[in-house]
Parts: C-alpha cells; structure tokens; sequence
C-alpha cells in the first residue's frame, strides 16, 4: 500500500515537472509578472547595484520623460512591477544584508535581498523575523510595498516591524523615513505598492528564535470562529498559526484542518533543531498530491483526505520559528500554456467568517469558479497603513483559482471575482491589492475609503507621476 502511494506521488511529481514548465503562451520580449496576464513591451530593465546608480537611473529617466517601475520577484500579478515603455529597476541584486545589532535586535538589509537572505544572516545570533509571508523567496522590498502578512498571530503586518527605510524620491534625494522623520511619508511607502519612490533599505526589529511544537486539529467552518478565540488565540504558548479549507464536492466548505505553532517545553529546545533546512518537510509529496486538485473536482476530495493524513502525521514534531517561516517556493506554481492558478486574498471581519463562507460558496457555483485552495491566515488591525486591508481584527482567506488565460475565459472569470469582491464588501471585508486587478475601480474606492488620499498625497511626493505601473494606471489616474 505503502510503496503504491510513493509511486502514485512519483508519477503525479513527474506530470507536474514535465506539463508545467512550457512558457510557449509567453513572449519572450515582453515583460510580465506570476500572472501571465498583461505583458508589455518596456524601455530597458535596469539592474539595481549601488545607490549612486539608483539616483543617476531616476534622474535620467525623469530627464527623459520616462516612467519608471520597480521590481523583485515579480509575484504581485496586477502590473505592479512594471510598465509600458518605462524603465524596471530590478532590485533582486541590490541585496546586501547592512547591519545586525543582536543586542537591540534589529537587522538592516538592502531592499533586494530576500527572506531568506535575512534569515541566513541572522540565525547565528538566535533571532527571527517577526513577520513575512509564508515563502521566503520574497525580496524584503517587495514585501514591504505590499505590507505583507503571514503566518505570524501576535506581530501583525509587516509595517510594525518596520523601524526606518531610505526612500529614493523622484527628484532624486533620499529620506530617511521613519515614525519620526518624514513621517507623512512612513505609511505611504510601506504598502505604496513602489509609487512612493525606491525603497533602498530597511531597519526591522527581530524577535527570538524558538522551537515550537506543531499542532494540527481539525474544526467545521462553523466552529472556527470560537475555536480560534479560544484554542489559537487564547492560548499566550501559541505564536503561529493557519488554517486550510475543504474544497471538494463532499466537504464543500465545511471543514478545516489548523497548524498551530506553540512554544516548546525547555527540555525540548534542542540546539539542532536551530539550523535552517532547505525546504520545508513534506513539501514534495505535498507539492505532487496538490496536483491532483488540477484533475477534476471529484480528485479535490481525494486530495482533502490525503493531506489531511500528511499533516496528521507531523502532529507533535518540533520546528525553530525560521524554519516554519522557509515554506518551498514552488509548492502551487503551474506553468501549463494558457492556463495559470491565480491567488486572490479576501479579508473578512471574524464575526462575518462562516456567513461570508456561506456566500461565497453560493457565488462559486454560480459562476463555475475552478477554486484549488483556501488558506486562511488571521491579521491584526493595521491602523498605520494608509492603504490598511485590516481595519479590525481579520481572516486572511488566500484563495488559489485555476482559470484560462484566454480573452473569454479571463472575461468571465474577472466577472466572478467581481461578485466576490461585492460579497466581501457586503460582510465589511477588504481584499488584497498586489493580486490581478480583476476588481473594478469604485469596489476599490469601495473597500479602500483612504484610496483617494493615498493617491492624492502619491501626486504629491511625485507631481510628475515618474513611478508608474500597471496598478497605478488602472485605478490611481485621474
């Protein structure tokens, strides 16, 4: 039995290697991003390598009239890191880890560096981020113009940890900004999704690295709510957290499986268990079964059930904080031609969660929407972003669809997340905005009340609108 299920994942590994790695629906001379939606044509790309380099590039492109994007990894899939005709600065080599004070707990990196660059650098000295997404492929800048959240439930998003950041401003100075000094500027930049100006480097606070205990308990959406205030929340030993949904016809929506990270007795805290690991454990055949939710909706059961079973089977075991935050970075990618899984993320107040489920189950079926996944995280209230997706205390439901990349497909795919959207505006929920830009320019307004002055005060620090992009065009131009 055992050896037919190795082989099962085996075949379903090498399906997935061989039928997803073809870009023929791509240009290679176009430049897009994860989506594969939009690809245009720009000027130049420009690798990031010094910060004198940095200023020279946007005072040429402004002298120019040339609008100019920023990059990292390319994964926020709106435009947002790009632009037609302009001049993308990629800042994946602008990666220098700058300081570490161990003492005060702080790190400051260069905006290109990725996660796990940070935790490289910071793992000798028994520390960790307090906030990032659950992949550490992410470059530090990147996260930081999204304001990005995790797995993390006492820390809230990444803009509290945030301490200071050099911004690069159109007109080519460079700021300081923090709390204190600039500090108009401070939540506009993180979460500005790069309209601001480039961000150079940052200064976080660190928090401890520890061993934790896995937990994995199973829960109906119906009982999540109270399950989560009083199990994950309640409990002051658990510092992680996230849920998955069921998705598959027989459990459609109803039940859920929990990891909970909770601190390890001191007889527990092995030294070994510090060092980082390539990957996260599990993640191949968990990358091989997930295939399967590609299939056909009757293998979405299938797969429930079998990774239910592999999650069950690490009950107990023990993992430092860096680790549980190095998820593969490959886990759900897909590159099949003309087809793309595509993340969308809806925030939802937690009174409103089964409610909102309910709906959105309804608007799933009206549409023929192909949803993979949901991974649903919890978000502190994020009062200092001017672009806040957690106006109170929220789920986070990340949500994996499989649709066609064709003009009719995409047409009626958009049209059902705009249902969506109107469902979750409707419970007082958000959605995030680094994902496609299938949402219309009033539900933005809608779910975003501050959006007006967001880009107003972007106008501002930028009256020639110089940092451009695709999110930019769509819903912040006049």
């Amino acid at each position: 039995m055992r050896k037919g299920i190795v082989l099962l994942l085996l075949t379903l590994l090498s399906a997935l290697t061989y039928s997803y790695t073809n870009h023929s629906d791509q240009d290679p001379y176009l430049l897009t991003d994860y989506s594969r939606l939009h690809p245009v044509k720009v000027k130049r790309i420009v690798k990031g390598q010094e910060t004198e380099q940095l200023v020279q590039v946007v005072r040429d492109a402004a002298a120019q009239g040339l609008k100019v994007s920023i990059a990292g990894q390319r994964h926020s899939q709106g435009g947002h890191t790009y632009y037609k005709d302009a001049v993308v600065v990629d800042m994946t080599p602008f990666n220098r880890v700058l300081a570490i004070d161990a003492a005060a707990r702080t790190v400051t990196v260069q905006a290109g560096a990725t996660w796990a660059d940070v935790q490289r650098s910071i793992q000798p000295y028994g520390l960790a981020i307090r906030t990032m997404q659950s992949q550490n492929i992410f470059t530090v800048g990147g996260s930081l113009s999204v304001n990005a959240h995790g797995r993390d439930i006492r820390n809230g998003s990444l803009i509290k940890s945030v301490l200071s950041y050099r911004l690069l401003m159109a007109d080519g100075r460079i700021l300081e900004v923090s709390r204190t000094s600039h500090s108009e500027l401070f939540p506009l930049a993180l979460g500005g999704y790069g309209l601001f100006g480039i961000i150079l480097d940052v200064t976080l606070s660190l928090t401890d690295d520890e061993i934790y205990r896995l937990r994995v308990d199973t829960v109906s959406t119906e009982d999540y709510i109270d399950y989560f205030r009083q199990n994950v929340l309640g409990d002051p030993n658990i510092q992680m957290h996230l849920a998955r949904v069921s998705v598959g016809p027989d459990h459609d929506l109803t039940d859920m499986y929990a990891l909970n990270y909770e601190i390890a007795a001191e007889t527990e805290q092995d030294p070994g268990l510090f060092r980082l690991r390539d990957n996260e454990q599990w993640v191949t055949p968990a990358k091989a079964l997930f295939q399967l939710n590609r299939l056909s909706d009757a293998w979405k059961d299938t797969f429930w059930k079998m990774q239910l079973k592999v999650f069950q089977g690490q009950d107990g075991e023990l993992i430092s904080r860096n680790n549980a935050m190095r998820s593969d970075s490959d886990f759900m990618e897909t590159q099949e031609p003309g087809w793309n899984d595509l993340l969308q993320e809806y925030f939802i107040p937690m009174d409103e969660y089964a409610d909102f489920l309910r709906d959105f189950g309804s608007v799933l079926k009206r549409h023929e929407m192909n949803l993979l996944n949901i991974t649903v995280r919890y978000v502190n209230k994020d009062d200092e972003a001017e672009l806040s997706y957690a106006t109170e205390d929220m789920f986070a439901l990340v949500c994996l669809f499989r649709t066609p990349l064709s003009e009719q497909g995409q047409e009626k795919f958009g049209e059902g997340i705009q249902t969506v959207v109107n469902q979750v505006i409707a419970h007082g929920g958000t959605y995030y905005l680094p994902y496609a830009g299938y949402p219309t320019k009033a539900q933005l307004y809608a779910a975003y009340p501050k959006a007006e002055t967001f880009f107003r005060l972007k106008r501002k620090y930028d009256p020639d609108e110089l940092f451009y992009n695709g999110f930019y065009e769509q819903y912040g131009v006049n």
